[in-house]
């Protein structure tokens, strides 16, 4: 797909503009012509106002009709209630594209919300695609298009990524920022509330963005979920890496952002599982989002997942070698071969470790640089390399021929190299002078601010390839979902999609109970069977450890306890089951419906457990063996699993399969199942039953 194929291309990339509700006392329009003259925008401007007069030296119009031009967006900045006249005079005009600036819809509350579905309805009446409302527009900086009041930052460099909010003021800032950090934006945009074109749909535009070489994405919601999967499944595919900061973790937080743009916050462990699911990179920083998306910009997919550093500073070595970990950033130890390389070339004061201390001699000797690198980064196991030095902000402050000897190495060698400095600081002319000059890779300042995103892009570049299963998100619903109303029919449904269950038979009397009982032997397990009672224990419905001749006495007294405790409750019988005792791990496996993301599946220690522990591996649905043994994988108790004082080692591959068959059960159900619980899974060695289950299906609304 080039970009001229892409259906957004005329809305990205205009060669003419008009501006609707220009006028020289307009902020707005004084900001947006800023823009175009830093730009040096070579296409065509129109100024559109009541009185047709021209704006700052910009040709003026009454309407877009009068412009006799053709025209490929509208930037629209008239008050709220001028917008559906401007509108639809754009359309008249031939305009098929519209960039709205105006406030005042959803992110306001009801009143906003119906004006902003009025708003689409006229729209998609008049067969015009709208960017925002509450927007403040996008730079196309590759492009040299600012439809957009999002200031420029100059002087302008290289451009490596995108940055995409749905917040204006933080856009604005974390250009900024990453202009601080000297890392080049290609793309900048505000996406606003998004009632037509969303966030995704940007995304998607921008895996084909030839100078987009990383996304950087600040989302309070994903607001078209299936777009966001086709989108990052695409960007995967040719390795593009997209790394997002989505807010609203909290409670507070969600309400905040509902306030701010009328979003709807989706559940954060779930929205975790599902960037897991597409090679997404989360991050929980502004800064993170910035520094994770310009490293990777600069480096591409990492060929090995290790990390060498060294530096002339022993401090910052072992700065590394205390964090490294922490993030998730392996320092593979010198092989021998290494080890006796640099044995040759460093003063006795050197280590041969990894983070590597070259000492002060490489002050005395900046060609010691040029001699350590190429070894460094050769080491077996390395993917990335950090040289660990200042780069100068101030006169006063240069090392030039240290810095030279690194560039030139740098440039030599196929591991990709980052220079970095041990605090975080901004990169102003002169450094970026510095940098120019001696020809540095990539240039990070911070150690802290290095690791963390070192240990983004390892774990990016080893998953990068994983073909997975994309999530279900979204099923149609039965129109008569089967009755599962009790816990029988559940396990008897599950044991017919391959789960294993355990035994169980229904009796209707007391005399079937003393007969089941007598066949299956003791001790049992015996539970009321209610379609009207989903909590057993608490109306006197369960007994364990029930010895076979006491069945029918026990059978009565459970039928005595519950008709007491819920009188209008529908009673089907009671179940038998043997009684598994101790010598296992009691999982719990559900499946919830979220409600942005479709049917998720959630892994944990069951019991009792589920509520103390909170210890809980989610995915969305399906789910693969490999998958599924990497939710067990990934579990704060999962050494559980290997056998614990004496207990049974797990049989892992078989309990995946269980969790795959019992997610692929849940998927059968279709659009009307809300939840499906099996809780607990016994798992003892390779012995796997589900000994509880329970189905509950979606309300109308």
């Amino acid at each position: 797909m080039s970009m001229q194929a892409h259906p957004l291309s005329p809305l990205l990339a205009p060669r003419s503009v008009a501006l609707v509700g220009a006028s020289e006392k307009s902020i707005w329009t004084i900001l947006i012509l800023r823009n175009f003259k830093d730009f040096g925008y070579q296409g065509a401007l129109h100024a559109v106002n009541r009185t047709g007069v021209d704006t700052f030296g910009v040709k003026g119009y009454r309407s877009c009709r009068d412009i006799g031009a053709p025209v490929d967006v509208a930037f629209i900045f008239v008050p709220i209630d001028a917008v559906p006249d401007a509108l639809a005079d754009a359309a008249a005009a031939g305009i098929r594209y519209a960039t709205i600036l105006t406030s005042g819809y959803a992110e306001v509350g009801e009143e906003g919300r119906r004006r902003q579905d009025a708003l689409v309805a006229q729209a998609e009446a008049l067969g015009v695609t709208l960017w925002g409302p509450n927007s403040l527009g996008y730079n196309n900086v590759e492009a040299g298009i600012p439809v957009s009041v999002i200031p420029v930052v100059k002087p302008f460099l290289p451009p490596s990524i995108a940055i995409l909010s749905q917040s204006g003021a933080t856009a604005a800032e974390l250009a900024e920022y990453a202009h601080g950090q000297n890392i080049g934006t290609s793309f900048v945009a505000a996406t606003g509330n998004e009632a037509q074109v969303s966030l995704a749909e940007i995304i998607d535009y921008l895996v084909d963005h030839e100078s987009t070489r990383a996304i950087a994405v600040f989302a309070e919601t994903i607001r078209n979920p299936a777009a966001f999967v086709r989108a990052a499944e695409r960007a995967r595919t040719k390795a593009k890496p997209i790394v997002v900061l989505k807010i609203g973790r909290s409670q507070l937080a969600t309400q905040v952002a509902q306030a701010h743009t009328g979003s709807l916050v989706g559940d954060d462990a779930v929205f975790d599982a599902v960037c897991d699911r597409l090679g997404v990179i989360r991050v929980a920083s502004t800064e993170d989002l910035i520094n994770t998306a310009g490293l990777l910009a600069a480096t591409g997919r990492l060929s090995a997942d290790g990390l060498g550093f060294l530096s002339i500073s022993g401090g910052a070595c072992t700065l590394v070698a205390d964090a490294a970990e922490a993030h998730g950033v392996r320092l593979p130890p010198n092989d021998p071969g290494t080890v006796a390389a640099l044995r040759g070339v460093l003063s006795d004061l050197g280590s041969t470790l990894n983070p590597l201390d070259v000492t002060g001699a490489a002050m005395r000797d900046p060609d010691l640089f040029g001699r350590v690198i190429p070894l460094a980064a050769g080491a077996p196991g390395i993917g990335l390399l950090g040289v660990g030095i200042a780069v100068p902000t101030a006169e006063g402050q240069s090392l030039p021929p240290a810095l030279t000897a690194i560039g030139r190495a740098a440039a030599a060698i196929e591991t990709p190299s980052v220079v970095v400095s041990t605090c975080g600081k901004s990169l102003n002319d002169y450094a970026r002078q510095s940098i120019a000059e001696h020809r540095l890779p990539h240039v990070m300042t911070g150690i802290d601010a290095f690791l963390r995103a070192a240990g983004n892009a390892i774990r990016w570049s080893a998953r990068v390839d994983e073909t997975g299963v994309a999530p279900t998100l979204v099923q149609d619903k039965l129109d008569q979902p089967p009755p599962l109303d009790t816990e029988q029919a559940v396990l008897t449904f599950l044991e017919g999609r391959g789960v294993p269950v355990v035994p169980q038979r229904l009796a209707r009397s007391a005399g079937e109970a003393m007969r089941h009982a007598g066949d299956i032997g003791g001790p049992l397990a015996l539970k009321i069977v209610s379609p009207d009672i989903a909590h057993k224990t608490e109306v006197g419905g369960v007994r364990l450890n029930v010895q076979a001749a006491q069945a029918g006495a026990v059978f009565e007294a459970i039928m005595a306890d519950v008709i007491r405790a819920r009188p209008g409750a529908r009673l089907e019988g009671v179940s038998i089951a043997p009684m598994r005792g101790g010598g296992g791990l009691e999982l719990l496996i559900g499946v919830r419906r979220d409600p942005t993301w479709g049917p998720v599946i959630a892994v944990g220690f069951g019991g009792v457990l589920v509520e103390v522990l909170a210890d809980l591996a989610i995915a969305p649905l399906p789910v693969t063996r490999t998958q599924a043994a990497g939710l067990l994988r990934g579990l704060r108790g999962a050494r559980l699993l290997d056998g614990f004082r004496g207990t049974a080692p797990a049989d892992i591959d078989r309990l995946a399969q269980v969790i795959v068959d019992i997610g692929d059960a849940a998927l059968s159900l279709g659009g009307g199942l809300a939840e499906l619980e099996v809780n607990p899974l016994r798992v003892a060695g390779a012995e796997i039953e589900a000994l509880d289950g329970l189905i509950v299906w979606r309300k109308e609304t």
